[in-house]
């Protein structure tokens, strides 16, 4: 008989044992996937805790977190609230097999759905649960392909991001995410998002929007623009995959009438409008989700990331009741094994009575507006920020050279490197920061803090970014 494998333990947590961080990188370097992290330090920071808006190494050292694990994390780490909502599902009903119901998954749908319908205009739907975001995305495009009779063409933007699955892969601009996957038949049609800041000059910002959609509709004039046979009336395409405000694409902020005239040229075509909220949902932006501001009714709304607060993996679908009824859309059209799983909807069920219990459409746009006056006055002081704006608590500096507007990704990549040696000194006391770059150019600091964020914190924020441009410049690397 073979001897058993010998397997090297590691202590548990409860015991007053604790392996050195060095060890801790090494064994990360020897048996971890570098696939499913992003290895941009080439030694990644380890965490110890974390409470409200920061995180802590393992010398008690805060880092104020102005990224919230990409936004997952909008009621601050460790909410109380939420956090024993988890404890009192775990000790009641932590699991339960998707093909049963429990309250926590129906009371959830109806608050959500619920406030669909009274912002869209009476608009009725149906909620849809998976477990992240890019799944949900794919669970969209069934509903999608399915209600359109099968059609698997997407529009959508140049910058947008919808995810790594490959369905979500095949509808996110960015080359890097396919290439090393080979031919994607279904790959999207992207089109050019209204980023006024390096697009042409001479318009305002509604006027440069209006001129997009002209663009875009201009493909509809002929058949030979590939998308519309004007003799049969027919359109190859399904949906056009949107984000409000692109999030991986460095938070461009669109025109307020861009929306409202692109779902005009949509609706003539029958193309569908399918709305990505994953990053920008759940107040980030000073509404509950973001394509509130632009006055126009999704007939697809993706959501995830801070329904629960980071806490437990779910994400979510509204659809029209058109698109997804149980007679079009029937029992066992997607599956997910631990979709609309009963710990994740205690979660989002107690973030969102937190949500209902304070205005915070007032607070986060006065916060927002606050930090985004601060993120000016450093524009002034700095040649090198190029471009500021923001909605709500969605804020972006763009890092140029002294132009103030050539791109400048190592400038960008040396800050948020500085950020994490957590030596900035304000009042006597070490910080570090947590930032996170995006942008098309990859040269755009993203801001999305806690909504619950004090102004003390975003001073503090402001005096950090301060500090580092000035490091950053001073010694140049």
């Amino acid at each position: 008989m073979r001897n058993a494998p010998v397997l090297t333990a590691v202590k548990p947590a409860d015991e007053t044992f604790s392996i050195p961080e060095k060890e801790l990188l090494e064994m990360e370097k020897k048996y971890c996937s570098f696939g499913d992290t992003v290895h941009y330090l080439e030694e990644p920071k380890i965490f110890d805790r974390c409470e409200g808006s920061y995180m802590y190494d393992a010398a008690g050292t805060p880092f104020l977190d102005l990224q919230m694990w990409y936004s997952a994390v909008n009621l601050g780490y460790a909410h109380p609230r939420i956090n024993n909502a988890v404890k009192r599902q775990l000790d009641q009903l932590p699991q339960v097999a998707s093909q049963y119901l429990h309250r926590e998954k129906i009371e959830l749908s109806a608050m959500l759905a619920q406030h669909m319908e009274k912002k869209f205009g009476g608009e009725k739907g149906r909620i849809h649960f998976n477990v992240g975001g890019s799944q949900a995305v794919e669970d969209s495009l069934k509903i999608v392909r399915n209600y359109t009779g099968g059609k698997s063409l997407m529009f959508a933007f140049e910058g947008g991001y919808h995810g790594r699955t490959l369905g979500a892969s095949a509808i996110t601009s960015s080359y890097r995410y396919r290439r090393r996957y080979g031919h994607f038949g279904d790959r999207a049609q992207f089109i050019e998002f209204p980023y006024l800041f390096r697009g042409p000059k001479g318009m305002t910002k509604e006027e440069y929007g209006h001129e997009c959609v002209k663009k875009f509709a201009r493909m509809f004039e002929t058949e030979y623009y590939g998308v519309w046979d004007p003799k049969a009336q027919k359109c190859e395409y399904a949906a056009f995959y949107v984000e409000p405000l692109q999030g991986t694409g460095g938070y461009v902020i669109p025109p307020m009438n861009y929306f409202s005239e692109l779902k005009k040229v949509l609706d003539k075509y029958g193309i569908l409008m399918v709305v990505d909220e994953i990053q920008m949902g759940f107040y980030r932006t000073g509404k509950l989700f973001s394509i509130e501001h632009f006055g126009v009714t999704p007939d697809v709304l993706v959501f995830g990331k801070a329904l629960t607060n980071g806490l437990n993996p779910l994400s979510g679908i509204w659809a029209k009741e058109a698109m997804i009824n149980p007679t079009i859309f029937p029992p066992g059209s997607t599956h997910s094994t631990f979709a609309s799983n009963p710990i994740g909807t205690a979660a989002g069920l107690e973030t969102m009575r937190v949500f209902a219990e304070t205005d915070f459409e007032t607070m986060v746009m006065s916060k927002g507006k606050y930090f985004l006056e601060g993120l000016k006055e450093l524009q002034k002081k700095h040649k090198i920020i190029g471009d500021v704006d923001g909605l709500g608590l969605a804020l972006r500096a763009e890092i140029c050279t002294e132009d103030g507007f050539t791109p400048d990704k190592a400038m960008t990549d040396r800050m948020c490197d500085e950020a994490m040696k957590g030596d900035l000194v304000v009042n006597g006391k070490k910080y570090g920061l947590v930032l996170d770059i995006g942008g098309y150019h990859k040269n755009v600091i993203t801001f999305a803090p806690a909504l619950t964020i004090s102004h003390e914190e975003i001073d503090l924020g402001l005096n950090l970014i301060d500090q580092l441009i000035r490091r950053c410049q001073k010694t140049g690397f």
